[in-house]
Order: structure tokens, then C-alpha cells, then sequence
């Protein structure tokens, strides 16, 4: 065992000492003096030792050992029993203690991967660097190196040309061990620690000589390692901005598309040329519901999340040291939510001018049916009256005759004057309809012309008629009294009759309270209708009288007639109204009065239905309307809460969340209440403040309310793990970003934000040039706040330990072998396929007279990385 020692410490020292041109033969005596330890030492710490003592004395070269035994403890060694007299007396066991302290401290304790011992980093190391290669599995430092494999495959994994890995065989453990002395020694300047047979034929190899020969292989290939991390790093950091680019791409994409959707939807609500038909306008309302049910809730869901990703976005290139993200010009979220509230404004303007649009075309048609009947009554009236005014029978009449066309043109007179409130009537009707723009006004305009000029030239025939008749009146002597009485009084209740039968067909005025402007005018109209008819049937008994009066007077005549004899023939010549028509028209009036009242009953229950319509919709809108509201205040309550961990919020959040998604039904069963509240043309309801609109809002508000605030939830887990802070710190941030935010907003204004970093310790009394490069920092975008997430990241951004550009751009010098450039095949060598064509398809060529062509500048790549130049 000490002889192993002897030989493999022996050898160690002089692969040192022959850098200062001087050998030992033999620790046991050689270090005695003293004065090769110290040289020995000044070797392997590049450092210098005090001046030795030169004398040949035992105290001289005790002195000599002690010097170097202090530098030893000066590196942190201690010690133990080992004291320079055991040295100058030649105590072998002391000696080898000594140099093994030595080795251990100099050689091997600066080994360390991934935060392991010095040992388990070198064991480490060696497993990872013999992973690959077969019949190799490095576990210790004694039995694992046996067969020379490990040894041999270490060698081929940095050095490949010097060894064919494939040829070597795990039964020739001599020839494996002897193959990586030599090789080692003759292209590694590794001199031979070892001895093939003395490991081979060792149950169980010195561990000590076995690491300290190892430990000069990770030493030798200390540069290979040394690039090795540099071009994880550099992975690490183009991964990094890869990732992000992807993000930004995304993002991009997503904007372009969700304001291309804003900028075609805004002229379909824009276009406010009216359809001329009922049909084709509530087809518009239709498409206009599918627009709110099916087209835009995707949108809204889109929107937030592409301020989710935005923001998500911002979190990563901070907590990667990188610059923040600026949109293409227009696609800044602020630019996606100006372009939102106009498309929401112009929606809602929409949605009033099609309400405003059906009404009209409601009024309108029936305003055009009223035309057309009242027309169509009025024309009917007036067939043949030309004919008859414009005839010339006075002229060869008899007296008797020329009396009963005078009387027949006075009852026709009278006719005439109680028809002029209908032609009054139409004229106002077609007047109305041009007002409110009518499609088809030029028809009614020309019908309502052609009554109009006809009803002139009745008047002027009518006028030329009884000049004529009058000239003859002298002429005449007697008529029959009681064919004149029965004729003046048969037209006035003929007419009468015949507007009571118009207003008891006339449906439209029953359905008229549709224009009022609330639901108790609209039952107060339908109230006065029905007393106007109650009043109407109270008239009846009279108008009978009237009409037995009527009948009387017929019946007179007969009686007269029949008393003296006198045989009637032909028609009463003073109208063209029968007794039969009197009595037939009676019926009809009499049928009428019942349709009339089942017409009344029938709108009153259509009112009644209309009510409970509006009481039901009141009853959910009441409840969901506060409802939305108390679940915004409790986010915004939860948003500042500070109990509980992050996890914890965020479970509360999700939970909160699916409950919300949940409530969704509530809303659908409030829509359809709405569409059968527009459907029946209910427009108002006094029993709720909330309309469709506002529910339709403030559930988008919410739902996208509770997705940001998931997503700052999830920005500051990723802050807290990324930063390495404690959630009682985190805890603290909230606890003082709370405190300031006045307004309760969950954002602070430049003074709050000053006062609060006075609070925490800050010097920024008179620091304005500090406070401004804060500012920047929190607020690059110069919102004029100061958000929590942007507060975190300041509060923990000092300490944090991130890549940073300088860092990069040593990596690269490391990979380019100390040059200020590097070539196209130092990359593809030295770094994974992606990662090396990403940097050469970025990277600038580099200008400067010593580069070989086609050679790149890394330090401005790096730079751009980090947002000080363009990449």
C-alpha cells in the first residue's frame, strides 16, 4: 500500500516540479529541507512562498517546512498532527499525509459539478464523461477502474484520434491500462501514477492514487469543460430567446386576426341604410342575436387571452434579463381595447337603431292598412256620384219629380259633408306615412291625390247641381213630406251606422299601445277603449229609437197610403236608402259589438301576458345584475388579499372561476326572456334597472376580470420561483403595495410609489435622477402607474441572478478560443444543430483585418440578446 503511494504521490509531485526544472527521488528524503515543498507549492498555486532559509541546520529546515506548512493552512487546510519536525525527521507516514492534503486541496477540492463535494463532483464528472461508452460503469474510485475501460474511455471522449475505443476488449485489463499510461503521458503530459499489474491484481485499488491520477485527466481537459459550460449557457440563453420570439409570433398573429375580425365587423354595425319590410328588418335583429350568442363570445374569450399571453410574455423576457416586448404599431393591447370599446359602442348603437327601425315599420303598416281601408270604404262611397251629380233628368221631369231630386240632392248634400272628416282623415293618414318615410309613399301619395281631386270635383258638381235645381225650385210645388222626412233622417243614421261599423272593424287602434311610452299608459289607453265602447253600447237603446222612429215614418206612409187609397210605386225618390237597408245595416251594427268585445278582451290579455313577461325578466335581472357585481367586488377583495399562499389563491381563483362558468346558464335563460320580450315589442320595464346590455356587459367584464387576475396569479408564482423568494416576502410586497394603493385599484400613481419606497428604505428625498431610473424600470411604457406585477419584479430584480450580456459574450470567447470572432464551424462544432444555425442565420459578419472570411461578430450578437442593439 505505501509503496503505491510512494510511486503514484512521487510521480504527481514531479509532474509539477519538472515545471520548475527539478525532480524528486524520493519523498521520504527529498522534502526534508524543506525547500522543494515550498518550490512544489509555489508551482501548483502559482503564488510565491516567503524566502527560505538557506542554512543546513535542523532549525533552518524546520523553519522552511513550517513556511510551507502555513501557506497550506493560509488556503483554508488544516493540519491535523502533521508538524514539520515529523517532516525534517523523514516520518513517511507523516510526509504522505501531507502531500495527500496537498493533492486534496490543490488538485482536487476545486473540482466541483453541480454543487457537489470535491470528490463526488470528480465522481461525478467521471460517470457523466464514461455514460456513453459500454462495459463502463464508474462508481467508485477503487474496483470501477480495474479493467483500464474508464481510464481509456475518458481519454476517447475528449481526445477521439488518440484512441480506438472500438478495439479495446474488457478481458485484456493489462493492455487497457497500459494503453492510457501511455497515451496519456506521450499526448496528454500525464506522467504514469500507476501500475497496470498492482491494479489489477488488487482486490481493492488505492482510492487515493486512483483520484489523484484521475483528478490530473479533469485537470488536463479543464479547457474541453470549459467550453463545454459555455455552450450550455449559450443553449440555455438562445433557448430562452427562441421560446420568446415563438410568443411574440403568437401574439402578433393573434392581434392581426382579432383586429382584422373588430375592423370587418365595425361597417356591418356601421350600416344603418333601413330595410323596407317588417320581414326583412327583424331578419337584421336575427342576425344580429346570432352575432351576440354565437360570433362574438369567441372574441371576448380571445381577447383575454391575448392580454394574458401579453402579460405572460412580458413576465418571462423580464425574468430573463430581456427587453419588453413592443408590438407591431396598432397591435398594443391598449390599441386592441380602444378597438374593442368602438366596436362595442357602435354595437350598441345598432342594436337601438333596429329597435327604433321595427317600431317605425310597425307604425307604418298599420298607418298604410288604416290608409287603405278608409281608401277603399271612401271610394266605394263615391262610385257612380260623378255619374249622378253630372246627369241632366231635372230637365224633363215632372213637378213631382224635380221636388224629389231637389230633396235627393239635399240628402246627398248632407251625405257629402258628413263624408268630408273621412277624406280629412285620409289626407292626415297619407300626410303621417310621408313623415315617417313609407316605402311605397308615391302610391299613397297619388291615390290619396286621386281622392282628394275627385272629392273637389264632387263638390263643384254638387254645387252646379243644386244651382240648377234651385232655378227650378219655383217650379214645384209639393212633395211628399214624409219621403223627405224619412230621407233626412234614413242618411244621417245610414252614416252614422256606417262609422260605427268602421270603428267597430277597426283593429289597429286596438293595437296601439304598442308606441306608448310605458306599461301603465299602455293599460290606461286600453282602459279608455273599453269605456268608449261601454258608452257606445249605452247609446244603442237611443240609436234604436232613431231607427224605429226611422221605420215609423215608412210605416206611416203605408198607413196613409193605405187609409186614402193611394197605391206607392217605385222607390222613395229622395234617397236611394231603403227600410231594407236601414234594417239590414241595423243587423250588422248589432253583430259587430260582440266581435268588438271579444277584439278588447282579447288585447288585454296580450297586455297582462306582456306584464308577467317583464315581471319574469325583472325577477332574474334583479338577481343577476347584483350578482355579477358582488362577484367582481369579491375578485378584486381576493386580488388584494395577502392570507394564504400563492397555490392557495389560485385554487380559490379557479374554484371561483368554474363557479362563474357555471352561472352561465342563467345568463342564456335571461336572453331568451329578453328575445320573447322583444318578440312581443316590449321595449320598457319599470319593475328592473337592468336591461339586457348591462347584464350582457358586465358578464363579459367578469369573466374577463377573474382570467387576469388568474394570470397575475400565475406571473407571480413564476416571479417568486424564478427570483427565489419566500412567499413571506412576497407576503410582505403585497402587504406594502396595498398600503399605497389609494384608490383600491390594484395599481399606485408616482407619488404613492415614491412614499412607499421611502417606507421600505429607500433614500429618494432629493434622489429625482434615481427615482426617474426606477420609473423607467417599473413603468417603461410611461402609463403613469406602477402595476404589483411591475413592483415585484423591481423589488427582487437587484438580487437577482440572471444570464446577463456579458456573461453570453464570454461564452462565446471561451467557444472561439479567446478570439474576437468566431467561425461558422466552431459554432456547428460546438453547439447543438438548432442552436448553432439560429445563431449563424443572426449573426453579422465580422470586420476586422485577422479573421479568416466568413468569420462572425458574437459581441453584438450577444448585446442584441439583450436588447442593447438590434438583432
Amino acid at each position: 500500500y505505501i509503496r503505491r503511494l510512494l510511486s503514484t504521490f512521487t510521480a504527481w509531485c514531479n509532474s509539477h516540479l519538472r515545471k520548475a526544472g527539478t525532480q524528486i527521488e524520493n519523498i521520504e528524503e527529498d522534502f526534508r529541507n524543506g525547500l522543494k515543498l515550498m518550490l512544489l507549492l509555489e508551482v501548483i498555486s502559482g503564488e510565491r512562498l516567503p524566502k527560505p532559509d538557506k542554512g543546513k541546520m535542523r532549525f533552518h529546515k524546520i523553519a522552511n517546512v513550517n513556511k510551507a506548512l502555513e501557506f497550506i493552512s493560509s488556503k483554508g487546510v488544516k493540519l491535523v498532527s502533521i508538524g514539520a519536525e515529523e517532516i525534517v525527521d523523514g516520518n513517511l507516514k507523516m510526509t504522505l499525509g501531507m502531500i495527500w492534503t496537498i493533492i486534496l486541496r490543490f488538485a482536487i477540492q476545486d473540482i466541483s459539478v453541480e454543487e457537489t463535494s470535491a470528490k463526488e463532483g470528480l465522481l461525478l464528472w467521471c460517470q457523466r464523461k464514461t455514460a456513453p461508452y459500454r462495459n463502463v460503469n464508474v462508481q467508485n474510485f477503487h474496483i470501477s477502474w480495474k479493467d483500464g475501460l474508464a481510464l481509456c474511455a475518458l481519454i476517447h471522449r475528449h481526445r477521439p484520434d488518440l484512441i480506438d475505443y472500438s478495439k479495446l476488449r474488457k478481458d485484456d485489463p493489462i493492455g487497457n491500462l497500459n494503453t492510457a499510461f501511455e497515451v496519456a503521458e506521450k499526448y496528454l503530459d500525464i506522467p504514469k501514477m500507476l501500475d497496470a499489474d498492482d491494479i489489477v491484481n488488487t482486490p481493492k485499488p488505492d482510492e487515493k492514487a486512483i483520484m489523484t491520477y484521475v483528478s490530473c485527466f479533469y485537470h488536463a481537459f479543464a479547457g474541453a469543460e470549459q467550453a463545454e459550460t459555455a455552450a450550455n449557457r449559450i443553449c440555455k440563453v438562445l433557448a430562452v430567446n427562441q421560446e420568446n420570439e415563438k410568443l411574440m409570433e403568437e401574439y402578433e398573429k393573434l392581434a392581426s386576426e382579432l383586429l382584422e375580425w373588430i375592423r370587418r365587423t365595425i361597417p356591418w354595425l356601421e350600416n344603418r341604410v333601413a330595410e323596407q319590410t317588417m320581414h326583412a328588418m327583424q331578419q337584421k335583429l336575427e342576425d344580429f342575436r346570432d352575432y351576440r350568442r354565437v360570433h362574438k363570445p369567441p372574441k371576448v374569450q380571445e381577447k383575454c387571452q391575448l392580454e394574458i399571453n401579453f402579460n405572460t410574455l412580458q413576465t418571462k423576457l423580464r425574468l430573463s434579463n430581456r427587453p419588453a416586448f413592443m408590438p407591431s404599431e396598432g397591435k398594443m393591447v391598449s390599441d386592441i381595447a380602444n378597438a374593442w370599446k368602438g366596436l362595442e359602442q357602435v354595437e350598441k348603437g345598432y342594436e337601438e337603431w333596429l329597435l327604433t327601425e321595427i317600431r317605425r315599420l310597425e307604425r307604418l303598416d298599420h298607418l298604410a292598412e288604416k290608409f287603405k281601408q278608409k281608401s277603399t270604404l271612401h271610394e266605394s262611397w263615391t262610385t257612380g256620384k260623378e255619374e249622378l251629380l253630372s246627369q241632366k233628368d231635372y230637365e224633363s221631369a215632372s213637378l213631382m219629380e224635380i221636388r224629389a231630386l231637389m230633396r235627393k240632392h239635399e240628402a246627398f248634400e248632407s251625405d257629402l259633408a258628413a263624408h268630408q272628416d273621412r277624406v280629412e282623415q285620409i289626407a292626415a293618414i297619407a300626410q303621417e306615412l310621408n313623415e315617417l318615410d313609407y316605402y311605397d309613399a308615391a302610391t299613397i301619395n297619388a291615390q290619396c291625390q286621386g281622392i282628394c281631386d275627385q272629392w273637389d270635383n264632387l263638390g263643384t258638381l254638387t254645387q252646379k247641381r243644386r244651382e240648377s235645381l234651385e232655378r227650378v225650385e219655383k217650379l214645384w210645388e209639393t212633395i211628399d213630406q214624409l219621403y223627405l222626412e224619412f230621407a233626412k233622417r234614413a242618411a244621417p243614421f245610414n252614416n252614422w251606422m256606417d262609422g260605427a261599423m268602421e270603428d267597430l272593424q277597426d283593429m289597429f287602434i286596438v293595437h296601439r299601445c304598442w308606441c306608448c311610452s310605458s306599461v301603465i299608459n299602455s293599460f290606461f289607453v286600453h282602459t279608455i277603449l273599453i269605456t268608449a265602447h261601454d258608452q257606445f253600447k249605452a247609446t244603442l237603446p237611443e240609436a234604436d229609437k232613431e231607427r224605429m222612429a226611422i221605420m215609423g215614418i215608412h210605416n206611416e206612409i203605408l198607413k196613409i197610403a193605405q187609409t186614402y187609397g193611394i197605391k206607392v210605386v217605385g222607390e222613395n225618390l229622395y234617397t236611394v236608402l231603403s227600410p231594407q237597408d236601414i234594417s239590414n245595416k241595423w243587423e250588422a251594427v248589432k253583430q259587430l259589438v260582440p266581435m268588438r268585445d271579444q277584439t278588447l278582451q282579447e288585447e288585454v290579455a296580450r297586455q297582462q301576458s306582456n306584464e308577467r313577461l317583464r315581471r319574469q325578466f325583472a325577477a332574474q335581472a334583479n338577481i343577476i345584475g347584483p350578482w355579477i357585481q358582488t362577484k367582481m367586488e369579491e375578485i378584486s377583495h381576493m386580488s388584494t388579499d395577502i392570507a394564504g399562499s400563492l397555490e392557495e389563491q389560485m385554487s380559490n381563483l379557479k374554484t371561483y372561476e368554474q363557479n362563474i362558468i357555471n352561472y352561465k346558464s342563467n345568463i342564456d335563460k335571461l336572453e331568451g326572456d329578453h328575445q320573447l320580450s322583444q318578440e312581443g315589442l316590449i321595449f320598457d320595464n319599470k319593475h328592473t334597472n337592468y336591461t339586457m346590455e348591462h347584464v350582457r356587459v358586465g358578464w363579459e367584464q367578469l369573466l374577463t376580470t377573474i382570467a387576469r387576475t388568474i394570470n397575475e396569479v400565475e406571473n407571480q408564482i413564476l416571479t417568486r420561483d424564478a427570483k427565489g423568494i419566500s412567499q413571506e416576502q412576497l407576503n410582505e410586497f403585497r402587504a406594502s403595495f396595498n398600503h399605497f394603493d389609494r384608490k383600491r385599484n390594484g395599481m399606485m400613481d408616482p407619488d404613492d410609489f415614491r412614499a412607499c419606497l421611502i417606507s421600505m428604505g429607500y433614500d429618494l428625498v432629493s434622489g429625482e435622477v434615481e427615482f426617474a431610473r426606477i420609473m423607467t424600470l417599473v413603468d417603461p411604457n410611461n402609463t403613469g402607474v406602477v402595476t404589483f406585477q411591475a413592483f415585484i419584479d423591481f423589488m427582487t430584480r437587484e438580487t437577482a441572478e440572471t444570464d446577463t450580456a456579458e456573461q453570453v459574450m464570454a461564452s462565446f470567447k471561451i467557444l472561439a478560443s479567446d478570439k474576437l470572432y468566431i467561425t461558422v464551424e466552431e459554432l456547428r462544432r460546438e453547439l447543438p444543430p438548432e442552436q448553432a444555425e439560429y445563431c449563424i442565420s443572426r449573426m453579422t459578419k465580422y470586420i476586422g483585418g485577422d479573421a479568416p472570411p466568413g468569420s462572425l461578430d458574437y459581441i453584438s450578437f450577444s448585446s442584441a440578446l439583450y436588447g442593447e442593439s438590434d438583432l
